[in-house]
């Protein structure tokens, strides 16, 4: 250990020895007086004492008087003395008297009375501690009992100091004391918040923090310096303890990078200190500034729980690969330095938080140096194919399919008759898209058990092609929903069981759903909606005509035909239509539409009455004004072609923030470009985007604007600026201007597969040449990989796999996926049939 080492530890020693709490046996430092008068005569000024006035006899007060000795050492390490005051028995003045005798324990800063307790509350060691310390710190340790009031004391200390904000369930807890003496001793560094308010705890934490733990947050002020940014906050994730407490506060006044120029064997951070690891972020001239906010991103998301340094490859000399651009230091003695390739900043994390994960990315490397000496002498086995992938990796993995019907050719028809409405899902057991659907089919089973008049079935067409024929299904997998005497509706959306489930639902009720009276239109426009129609989607559309619009109103009517279980869609056209429409300043035929509930209802005419200008234009009013862009809705605002103003954030976006973009959203400009943000924790891709255009994930939140479809050229707001509409504003006429350089362009290639797709078509057997089946585009192709030769349905076995061919072998999650289909593919080719059950 070094010797500044040494110097650091006897100092935290020397410190825990002199806060700590810890009881101690015996009384020697409980001073006690023989007289009231006595005592008062031997208060100093300035000095704090806590008095305990007693009869000479008093054996109820023996309890109370062993926690007042217990703690007297500890409180006397704070300089404050802890005295038993022995009353005469005709003394009955205001601390001797009976009314207070053995009730009661007064505070005294000199001969000021600073604050009385109740004995009750001073109940143990932790007790007395944290109370005594509370009272005299009152006024450097706030208070708080409500948001404002702690954003108040946030917007005072930005820019100049940093905050520590404490809540602990109860005052006089073991947690409470803990706080106290860290105030005691940071106080003059760092401004100390308490509460015990549990909906405090829920207003600055996200998720459902456990209130009946304590817990502390280091608020990052003094690096907020502009007044409208928020003080960044890093949770203490152990238990609320002095020496936690402490640790924390110590890595928190670290830097937050270290810029090093030796030799990384000689370096010692306080992280290495604490036990802590340390990451370098291995730079070189060239990409020093890239680097550098790499390296300040990465050490906001392992703040207390690694140092971060930025490593200059022109300043050492570094006897590692060249490719290596990350390397790891552990606190234990003796270990060597690692060093890494990781692809992107969430592997550096990872890195840290799995002590096993340095093992696996090196056994990885290897595994892709030998791949990749394979993959030269066999390009035809490459395929970019993640759902294959995924889905051999869990075949293992038995699916929860007990409330889904299996049909078969001689069940189907009278199974659809049993249920107001039949959901099927047609699939084939040996195809990867249809076993990942059926997955999030059977979450859907789940979610919707229960749910009267709805049925969800299952037909596996590999064992029933006559069925499926008959049906006139054509690709798989296929979703279809059967109604009484109505014609069926084939699901056309998004895969995933949130998208799944709503549209069931919503197509449990007719669209456009038909109102009779004038009041139910109202009704429906307030959010007042049959039980079958779910608050999945936020904003309700009802169509007002006329007796003279008729051909307007077929157009509506069959456009929500096509729409039916992705809007809710309602219609009205009695006598008194006209009345409604003149309310909302309208005429028919037109289009209400009822956002958040029906606190805003917006008309819009209907000037095209051709059905496929309706549905354009009902799938363009829905959008939102400022969306938060997800996966499954990316591709209705792609279909817009307009220019992406994107705000990326690392988790939701300030009520600030959302308000300017939401100014600009709804501005004069708002017909010639998108707004929008993207959430990086709700949505990962958003790390792989942010790399495409600058090379590495800048620091968060960052402004984009792009023109996906006029040049690929990338624009960044300026990271010194506030986002606020005007300083948007002003920056985007500068780019229309050409005043501003982009940060990158991209590609203008198209983003295709490095091969054809496979032809399941050739694929399929001669000996059921009935069934027309497809899933690629590509009717040419070159088959790959065969289906099972022998069918079975869901009662067949399927052959065990041999040792050699185990879902373990496929690679773990998280590495580049490409050239893993082929290999997948090929272990399957010996006739073996992949079970979805």
């Amino acid at each position: 250990m070094s010797a500044q080492k040494d110097r650091w530890v006897s100092s935290l020693v020397f410190l825990l020895f002199c806060a700590s709490s810890i009881p101690r046996c015996g009384s020697a430092g409980l001073r006690q007086e023989p007289s009231p008068q006595r005592y008062f005569s031997a208060l100093e000024a300035g000095r704090a004492s806590l008095a305990f006035f007693t009869p000479s006899v008093s054996p109820g007060a023996q309890p109370f008087l062993e926690q007042i000795e217990s703690s007297a050492e500890a409180l006397q390490d704070y300089g404050i003395s802890v005295v038993k005051v022995n009353c005469p028995k005709e003394d009955v003045s205001r601390y001797c008297g009976k009314e207070n005798a053995l009730r009661k324990a007064f505070l005294f800063r000199g001969t000021l009375l600073i604050r009385e307790f109740p004995t009750d509350a001073l109940f143990d060691v932790n007790s007395i501690v944290a109370n005594v310390l509370f009272a005299l710190l009152f006024n450097e340790v706030k208070y708080v009992e409500t948001l404002a009031d702690l954003e108040n004391i946030e917007n005072v200390l930005k820019g100049k100091s940093n905050m520590v904000f404490a809540y602990v369930p109860a005052t006089g807890t073991a947690e409470h004391r803990a706080v106290m003496e860290a105030a005691f001793v940071y106080g003059t560094i760092h401004q100390f918040v308490l509460t015990t308010e549990a909906a405090l705890l829920k207003a600055t934490s996200h998720g459902d923090p456990d209130v009946a733990s304590a817990w502390l947050l280091f608020c990052h002020c003094q690096r907020a310096t502009d007044p409208a940014q928020p003080c960044r906050r890093t949770a203490l994730g152990q238990p609320l303890t002095l020496l936690n407490i402490h640790r924390h506060l110590k890595l928190m006044g670290a830097p937050l990078v270290t810029e090093v120029a030796e030799d990384p064997e000689k370096i010692s951070t306080v992280h290495l200190q604490l036990g802590l690891p340390l990451v370098f972020i291995l730079s070189q001239k060239e990409t020093y500034e890239a680097d550098r906010r790499t390296a300040e991103f990465v050490a906001w998301q392992l703040l207390g729980k690694a140092g971060v340094a930025l490593l200059s490859r022109d300043l050492v000399d570094l006897n590692v690969l060249h490719r290596s651009n990350v390397a790891l230091k552990t606190p234990d003695e003796g270990m060597p330095i690692q060093y890494l390739v990781l692809e992107d900043t969430d592997e550096v994390v990872t890195l840290v938080e799995d002590n096993n994960k340095v093992k696996q990315i090196q056994e990885d490397e290897q595994e892709e140096e030998e791949e990749d000496e394979d993959e030269k002498d066999n390009n035809q086995d490459i395929q970019d194919d993640q759902v294959v992938e995924a889905v051999s990796r869990d075949k293992k993995r038995e699916l929860p399919l007990e409330q889904v019907l299996v049909l078969t050719e001689e069940n189907f028809h009278s199974s659809l008759s049993e249920a107001a409405q039949t959901v099927v899902l047609f699939y084939a057991s040996w195809e990867a898209v249809s076993l990942a659907v059926l997955r999030s089919y059977s979450e859907v089973a789940d979610h919707l058990k229960g749910t009267p008049g709805i049925l969800l079935s299952r037909v596996n067409c590999w064992d029933w092609p006559g069925l499926c024929c008959q049906e006139n299904v054509t690709q798989f997998p296929t979703i279809r929903i059967y109604k009484k005497g109505q014609q069926s509706v084939t699901y056309d959306g998004m895969w995933g069981t949130e998208e799944l489930s709503s549209f069931i639902l919503l197509s449990r009720v007719s669209c456009p759903l038909k109102l009779a009276t004038m009041d139910e239109a109202e009704g429906y426009l307030r959010g007042e909606f049959p039980s079958e129609l779910s608050s999945h989607f936020h904003t309700s559309l009802l169509g007002i005509f006329s007796t003279a619009t008729s051909k307007a109103r077929e157009a509506f009517e069959e456009a929500g035909n096509i729409l039916s279980g992705h809007v809710r869609m309602g219609m009205y056209f009695e006598d008194d239509a006209l009345a409604l429409s003149h309310k909302y300043s309208v005429s028919p035929p037109a289009i209400l539409l009822a956002r958040s509930g029906g606190r805003s209802v917006e008309g819009i005419p209907l000037s095209k009455h051709s059905v496929q200008d309706v549905v354009q234009m009902i799938r363009y009013e829905l959008l939102d004004i400022f969306p938060e862009i997800t996966v499954p809705n990316l591709p209705q605002y792609l279909q817009l072609r307009k220019p992406f103003l994107i705000l990326f954030s690392d988790g939701d976006i300030s009520q600030m923030e959302s308000k300017e973009m939401l100014k600009l959203a709804k501005g004069r400009a708002q017909q010639a470009f998108v707004a929008c943000w993207l959430n990086l924790k709700k949505t990962p891709v958003g790390h792989g985007i942010l790399r495409t255009y600058f090379s590495t994930v800048p620091s968060l939140p960052v402004l984009v604007w792009v023109n996906l479809h006029a040049g690929g050229q990338v624009f960044q707001f300026p990271s010194e600026q506030s986002i606020t509409a005007v300083n948007v504003l002003s920056w985007m006429e500068q780019l229309q201007a050409g005043l501003e350089a982009p940060s990158s362009t991209l590609s203008e290639e198209d983003w295709k597969p490095p091969l054809p797709a496979y032809n399941f078509l050739e694929m399929m057997e001669t000996s059921v040449p009935e069934l027309s089946l497809h899933t690629s585009p590509h009717p040419g192709d070159t088959p790959a990989q065969h289906p099972p030769k022998s069918p079975g349905g869901d009662t067949a076995i399927r052959e065990g796999p041999s040792q050699e061919s185990t879902a373990e072998e496929v690679g773990s999650p998280g590495r580049n996926l490409r050239g893993t289909a082929p290999r997948l593919a090929a272990r399957d080719k010996q006739g073996k049939r992949h079970s979805e059950l």
